[in-house]
């Protein structure tokens, strides 16, 4: 069986693909993943030995050049993104028996597109259930095009997004399907989405309340990282009690200027030793004590078992990997799909979120304590061994059947 796996995003978007890819190849499938052309993914996907087509331009340059909110640029950057599907990855297609995708709207409806043109089968996966369409909650909203407030008909909202959709991609998505002899489509986000989408989330961290998508929930796609941490991190480590860690992934600095320095003294103020993560932000010590250790890629999974928090902005990836190493988590949600991942973490009893814009020291430590009580950390634990380690599995044994 050969797969091609199209995905565009952040390392959020990227490492769960990659180890879905390690996974069918255990299972003798032949896999290539076409994703975008980062330094550091490139690195990560050699290293799981993950055939890789760049496609697209890097994403951490647009990640931390843009403005927060912002939609200069987004139509440009939208075509931009389809063409490559309609070009990258349909060359990368030819002869495969599926594709699998996930990212955004434009992403999504350009592979699928590919996928219909070469009769091959598609599947769209999600990481996260926000973007699906659910009466159990609102819409994520797109940049640019606000919903509105104060209505609460949540179908009517998820309605109104499809239309907007439309609007943003319908005739973008056209133009290039007439180009390859395919007729226009009715309705791009289902379309891309499909009726029976995969939602590649835990059921227990993140259950999927029916609708009527025939939702197919695999478990969380992951890899276990057997990389070992770097020398002076142990020994930083093995000098003390186990540190808090503070890591806010891909954020960029704009958005993180109001809780990154606030929540390292908060964390002393609490006598708890700091290990900050530089993420995309570039973060740096505030100072130069010896109770603070900045750490660049580091082996999350190793790193988060030895660590008395988490305290990091609620995505998925970050939310996972915290509730399998079983450590209480703090999550100070800065937007997207990071509200849904600070709830699920409160809601637990995992942890703690502070959903606040502008936190201060004394705020954030008082959540740091709710954090680390002694029946958050015995929850924490508990919930850990609940966690599913499968959905790779899951995930890769479904493309086979479907395969014959």
């Amino acid at each position: 069986m050969r797969v091609v796996l199209s995905t565009y995003g952040s390392r959020g978007s990227v490492e769960p693909m990659a180890a879905l890819a390690v996974r069918l190849r255990e299972l003798g499938a032949e896999v290539r993943m076409c994703a975008p052309p980062d330094e550091e993914f490139a690195e990560r996907l050699a290293e799981l030995a993950v055939p890789v087509v760049p496609t697209g331009a890097p994403v951490r340059p647009l990640v931390t050049t843009v403005t927060p909110g912002s939609a200069a640029g987004l139509a440009e950057r939208a075509a931009e993104l389809m063409d490559e599907q309609f070009g990258t990855v349909a060359a990368t297609a030819e002869g495969c028996d599926v594709l699998v995708a996930t990212g955004p709207l434009p992403v999504v409806t350009g592979a699928r597109s590919v996928a219909e043109k070469l009769g091959v089968r598609y599947v769209h996966a999600g990481h996260q259930p926000v973007s699906l369409p659910s009466p159990h909650r609102r819409p994520p909203g797109r940049r640019g095009q606000p919903l509105p407030e104060g209505v609460t008909d949540n179908q009517g909202l998820w309605d109104l997004d499809a239309r907007i959709a439309d609007t943003m991609f319908g005739e973008m998505l056209a133009t290039r399907r007439a180009a390859i002899g395919l007729p226009p489509v009715d309705g791009v986000r289902d379309y891309a989405f499909t009726d029976h989408p995969w939602l590649a989330t835990d059921p227990v961290l993140s259950p999927w309340q029916p609708t009527g998508l025939r939702v197919v929930q695999t478990g969380a796609w992951h890899v276990t990282d057997e990389r070992p941490l770097p020398a002076d991190l142990t020994d930083f480590l093995d000098a003390g009690a186990p540190p808090v860690y503070v890591g806010f992934g891909s954020m960029p600095m704009g958005a993180l200027e109001p809780v990154a320095h606030p929540a390292v003294e908060a964390i002393r103020a609490e006598g708890h030793r700091v290990v900050v993560s530089r993420g995309w932000a570039d973060l740096v010590p505030v100072d130069t004590q010896d109770d603070c250790f900045v750490v660049g890629e580091v082996n999350q999974q190793a790193l988060f078992r030895r660590s008395a928090a988490v305290v990091h902005h609620g995505s998925a990836a970050t939310t996972t990997t915290a509730t399998q190493a079983g450590v209480p988590q703090l999550v100070l949600p800065r937007g997207a799909d990071q509200p849904y991942w600070a709830e699920r973490v409160t809601r637990l009893g995992v942890g703690t979120a502070h959903d606040d814009p502008a936190p201060t020291t004394a705020s954030l430590a008082a959540a740091l304590r709710t954090a680390l009580a002694p029946g958050t950390r015995a929850r924490a634990a508990a919930v850990s061994g609940t966690i599913r380690t499968d959905g790779t599995t899951v995930a890769a044994k479904l493309l086979f059947d479907a395969a014959g």
